[in-house]
């Protein structure tokens, strides 16, 4: 990800009083609402604001000393921007049906991500890179995301992409996706997903409930575990799905990544943070077939002086993408891959890197 030069140039003030309507973010519950101001720039950017919580059950359940906000949080606050912006200021009618193609993490000031005395606001000066259209109405929308404090110290750089389809072509598209099978709901989803879940130490938390990994075995340098669905999570299932959200499968990604660099690496959950993220999603995940998270980490465990690049493979064949570890220090690069019946969702890409004293 690379962030044009004037990207935050125009950037508007930023209220942080209160969150946004909950239906513009895709939310039931209003503490999963984090998005609190959108101001127009011009056609292609805007800014963003979100304020994000010193204490919550799912993001702040973390042993990282000292406490850190949640990267999968500042992605989320990101998504939720992409998610209200694309209503309020592309068209996208509330009935339409979001489907997420990629996301994209760096930070390059993990100490400022620290949880101090109170909650962190956060700017988001938001541009679109590409916009799709068909008949007038726009059907996709690719997000770069140049991220500040309220106060202007910088945090790094996001990146979202996202597909709109009617209620009507959304049902077409998912019902050839599973060969006409009736759509299921999580909403009756089983509470619990058979298997060992892994102890909630090794994945960086203090609370089963967030743990989502099942069976996980390390072998040399590939980790392997089941992901747990859990549907009834009121902060990863916070209303009804049909699929397995993206999210979700983040979250599994980022546990997966976190245990094999300690079993591999010998890496300090209390101490490692994920400081850059990128995944391409291929596929959409059922909630009935069994999802396979397998982990490979990389031999690197110094500082990289230079960007290098990770090969993502997408429906559209290899996309090379730019990475810059964003923190000095010991850094160790995990690959994730997620499948169903042998068959790719995603592939993550990360680097966890030491958290600052």
């Amino acid at each position: 990800m690379t962030t044009a030069p004037d990207i935050t140039q125009g950037t508007p003030s930023l209220d942080y009083t209160r969150t946004v309507d909950r239906s513009l973010v895709h939310r039931d519950a209003l503490g999963e609402v984090f998005l609190t101001d959108l101001q127009p720039v011009d056609d292609e950017r805007y800014a963003a604001g979100a304020q994000l919580p010193r204490s919550h059950a799912y993001y702040g359940d973390h042993l990282l000393r000292p406490a850190g906000y949640d990267p999968l949080l500042i992605l989320e606050a990101c998504r939720q921007a992409a998610l209200a912006g694309a209503h309020r200021f592309f068209g996208v009618p509330a009935d339409n049906k979001f489907i997420l193609t990629h996301l994209g993490l760096r930070l390059d000031h993990p100490a400022t991500l620290v949880v101090g005395s109170s909650p962190l606001s956060l700017a988001m000066a938001v541009r679109i890179t590409s916009r799709k259209e068909r008949e007038g109405r726009v059907t996709g929308l690719d997000y770069v995301l140049a991220l500040t404090t309220a106060d202007g110290r910088p945090v790094g750089e996001a990146a979202v992409g996202l597909r709109f389809k009617t209620p009507t072509g959304y049902l077409t598209l998912r019902l050839n996706n599973r060969d006409g099978l009736a759509l299921p709901s999580s909403a009756t989803y089983p509470v619990s997903t058979p298997g060992t879940p892994v102890p909630p130490h090794l994945v960086g938390r203090a609370n089963p409930d967030n743990v989502v990994l099942v069976d996980a075995a390390v072998t040399d340098r590939v980790a392997q575990a089941l992901l747990r669905i859990p549907a009834h999570h009121a902060s990863l299932f916070d209303h009804p799905q049909d699929h397995l959200p993206g999210m979700v499968i983040a979250e599994g990604a980022r546990q997966l990544a976190v245990l094999a660099a300690q079993d591999v690496q010998g890496v300090a959950t209390t101490k490692t943070l994920v400081t850059d993220l990128d995944v391409w999603f291929t596929r959409f995940g059922e909630l009935e077939d069994e999802t396979v998270l397998t982990a490979w980490v990389d031999d690197l465990t110094e500082p990289v002086p230079t960007a290098g690049s990770v090969t993502l493979y997408t429906l559209a064949g290899a996309l090379p993408a730019e990475r810059k570890p964003a923190a000095s220090g010991p850094s160790h690069t995990v690959r994730v891959e997620a499948t169903q019946k042998g068959e790719p969702l995603c592939v993550f890409s990360f680097t966890l890197s030491r958290m600052p004293s």
